[in-house]
């Protein structure tokens, strides 16, 4: 008899081991990452630029008063929700038109949309130098509207503002507050816009195999959301079927109110 519930005691011990594992590797990142380096070249990884982007683009040279017509740029006006709140940001920029190119003093129309920063400006330096406008011209530019957007389960949903144009993924679900034990880490979905297309792409953030993947880090406007697991949907049920009866129980009771009141 002690051998039997010896063996029933076993099975259930390693049922709920089962269960706890598997509980782990679903509420951690990266579960099976072990000690190692990773070698990857995504520092080099730089996003292209997009349609309606705006660009900071600052040119001088040894000749200050030469430069100076090159750097009258254009005014705009954008609003940004984030973590602390709606601001207005003000300043100056290259709008990326919808063909693709932005309008630049002298230089004309000059295609942005496709290629990245570094492209831009060796483009824009080699003009220059090929209409012999300055000597050894410096170019400089920025995103100005380098936002992403975390939705869904995570602790505050919201639009994070990228000042230095690098943000990883990671980071950005820690500035929304990380993913709510209610998230899919293992089935993050990113939106990201390509050539005017959407591309929709799901990522395990339990994997190691993401922090070498081209999704580690962000692109300008991409849409980050976490979707809810089967406990949450569970407790949603859960509690719509508890609130159906204190429904059906005050409609009875108004029910039985008009009656009497008719009587």
């Amino acid at each position: 008899m002690a051998r039997p519930l010896y063996i029933l005691g076993l099975f259930c011990l390693l049922i709920v081991m089962g269960t706890s594992c598997v509980s782990t590797q679903k509420s951690t990142y990266f579960y099976n990452a072990q000690d190692t380096m990773f070698l990857s070249k995504l520092d080099d990884m730089e996003p292209p630029i997009q349609k309606n982007d705006i660009l900071s683009i600052s040119i001088s040279s040894l000749n200050p008063e030469a430069s100076a017509i090159f750097n009258s740029t254009n005014n705009f006006s954008t609003n940004t929700t984030s973590s602390t709140g709606t601001t207005n940001t003000t300043g100056s920029g290259y709008l990326v038109n919808s063909d693709g190119f932005i309008q630049l003093p002298i230089l004309g129309n000059v295609k942005a949309a496709g290629i990245t920063k570094k492209q831009l400006k060796t483009d824009i330096t080699n003009s220059i130098l090929d209409k012999k406008l300055l000597l050894d011209p410096i170019v400089n530019i920025r995103h100005l509207n380098y936002e992403v957007t975390v939705i869904g389960e995570v602790g505050n949903p919201t639009v994070i503002t990228v000042p230095n144009e690098r943000i990883s993924l990671i980071k950005a679900l820690g500035l929304a507050g990380d993913i709510t034990v209610y998230g899919k880490k293992d089935n993050v979905l990113l939106i990201r816009e390509i050539d005017g297309k959407r591309n929709i792409r799901r990522i395990d953030l339990n994997s190691r195999n993401f922090l070498t993947s081209p999704y580690y880090y962000l692109q300008p406007n991409d849409v980050i959301y976490v979707e809810a697991n089967k406990d949450k949907v569970a407790q949603a049920n859960r509690s719509q079927q508890q609130l159906l009866p204190t429904i059906l129980s005050g409609l009875s009771i108004i029910a039985i109110v008009v009656t009497q009141l008719v009587k």
